[in-house]
């Protein structure tokens, strides 16, 4: 084999590892962004080839995958009722800007864990990009009652959200409403009315069974593939709810970023040594050529 295939070996290397910096490089530059998972970059060797007395030579290496990590991000605490993390594994569930229809399958709606929610002109639950939350009957965006600000049941402010995902909401004059669903009645906020706002008007969630097939679309938000096991079925409050237990919302908190920075500069530092190692690789052999042309001197 000839010293070449070292040097195409070493580029390789150079090339893998490049691409290596960049995922970390985008962990560190994420590490303040609410909701947002790391990746991890996996690497695999490229076909070997055959030697003497069956023996097979490396030729190098290559990217085989980029992993997103999943793992739960730390909750901070806010003054804002509306910010929402999720204690589990599923996403809050939203639909694109400006989308008055309901999404008509789980797998079709767009999957964040950042739970930075306000309200808009158009009474519509949304996320900093515009991005419309979703209720988990029927996958239609929440968007609450207004007529002319002075009717009993007209939206005023979000005053409470629980660890299932329903609503308490204020009208002008004070007086305490659940959230019952996108064009539901007014509903007051009583012992015996939390069951119907429970079965109508929660906040959407989705949980894949493979977020490793989940697929990144920018803006903290994910989309579903044929990997990642979101169902297909329409959204149901019996689905799309969150328990309250294994999987709960909570109230003036966000989830931050699980990048871990002492882990990535340990990572930094080793993708930069291999690449220092893989360009000596390139010098060396080049030396070693350079000597086969010396002989004939």
């Amino acid at each position: 084999m000839s010293i070449t295939a070292a040097m195409y070996s070493g580029v390789s290397g150079l090339l893998a590892n490049a691409e290596g910096i960049n995922v970390i490089g985008n962990n560190l530059a994420n590490v303040n962004t609410v909701g947002f998972k790391s990746g991890r970059m996996l690497f695999s060797d490229m076909l070997s080839a055959n030697s003497t007395n069956g023996s097979q030579i490396g030729r190098g290496v290559q990217i085989q995958k980029v992993d997103n990590i999943y793992a739960q991000g730390a909750f901070e605490n806010t003054e804002v009722v509306s910010d929402l993390a999720i204690q589990g594994n599923s996403f809050f569930a939203f639909a694109a800007p400006n989308a008055t229809a309901a999404v008509a399958t789980q797998d079709l709606a767009y999957l964040s864990r950042a739970g930075s929610l306000r309200v808009n002109s158009s009474y519509n639950l949304i996320n900093p990009d515009g991005y419309e939350a979703l209720d988990a009957k029927g996958g239609l965006p929440i968007k609450f009652p207004y007529k002319n600000g002075t009717t009993p049941g007209d939206f005023a402010k979000i005053t409470a959200i629980d660890g299932q995902g329903v609503i308490t909401y204020t009208d002008y004059a004070g007086n305490s409403y659940y959230y019952n669903g996108n064009g539901g009645a007014v509903l007051p906020a009583t012992t015996t009315n939390y069951a119907t706002a429970l079965a109508n008007g929660t906040i959407a969630v989705v949980n894949p069974t493979n977020p490793l097939g989940l697929i990144k679309v920018g803006g903290t938000m994910f989309k579903s593939s044929a990997d990642a096991g979101v169902p297909t079925a329409a959204f149901t409050a019996a689905v799309n709810t969150a328990n309250g237990s294994s999987e709960k919302l909570y109230s003036n908190s966000l989830e931050q970023s699980n990048v871990d920075m002492a882990a990535q500069f340990v990572k930094m530092i080793l993708t930069q040594r291999a690449y220092s190692a893989n360009s000596k690789t390139i010098t060396t052999a080049d030396q070693m050529t350079q000597e086969v042309l010396n002989l004939k001197q």
